[in-house]
């Protein structure tokens, strides 16, 4: 794929998850939680990250209460100044539910971190994206924080995205050195596994 076939489908997916409405949102939401919850990886994992959503992914709210209900640790990342790279910062229900959170410049919500574990440090890592095509390759909002995080993991969690149905791509992604592709998808009708 041509850079600029990447950025008119960046720009294209980008508008298509914008408007979306609140139900289909919502149902979205639902239906890739009860998909979750039959996962092995899901059950036998302790520590999860996850992602707190902001520009039209699929929304985490009903998974991330789930994981508190099932006793699961929950970190959110922590973008890290320095490197550019995420930490994950383990929060509590009482945190989540009282919304105490800074806004990051980019426009997403953050844990207000004292210190943030190393993604290799997680069983489960939930991943959001703009597009993922039929091997895995996974393309995120461009600023390559989640590539350069696990670049550096010696432990790799299993790492699961969540999408709707249209960020599914049939063709062919062009994967570069520092891409991290998936080991599985999951959207609101499929979950789809691929090779490491």
């Amino acid at each position: 794929m041509t850079t600029m076939n990447l950025s008119e489908l960046r720009k294209q997916l980008r508008k298509q998850r914008r408007q979306l409405s609140r139900f289909t949102q919502k149902q979205t939401q639902q239906r890739i939680l009860n998909m979750i919850r039959t996962l092995p990886e899901f059950h036998a994992s302790k520590s999860v990250g996850v992602y707190l959503d902001a520009f039209g992914e699929v929304r985490t709210q009903a998974l991330i209460e789930y994981c508190f209900k099932h006793h699961k640790q929950v970190y959110l990342p922590n973008i890290c100044n320095m490197n550019q790279q995420l930490t994950w910062v383990e929060i509590s229900q009482n945190q989540y539910r009282s919304q105490r959170f800074a806004h990051h410049r980019l426009g997403m919500r953050e844990p207000m971190a004292t210190r943030g574990l190393h993604v290799s440090k997680l069983d489960l890592l939930v991943m959001p994206l703009l597009a993922c095509d039929q091997y895995g390759t996974r393309i995120g909002m461009g600023g390559g924080y989640y590539d350069r995080t696990l670049t550096t993991a010696p432990h790799r969690p299993f790492r699961l995205g969540l999408a709707h149905d249209f960020q599914l791509i049939p063709q062919p992604l062009t994967r570069e050195v520092w891409d991290q592709p998936l080991d599985a998808l999951l959207t609101p009708t499929l979950l789809q596994r691929f090779k490491r």
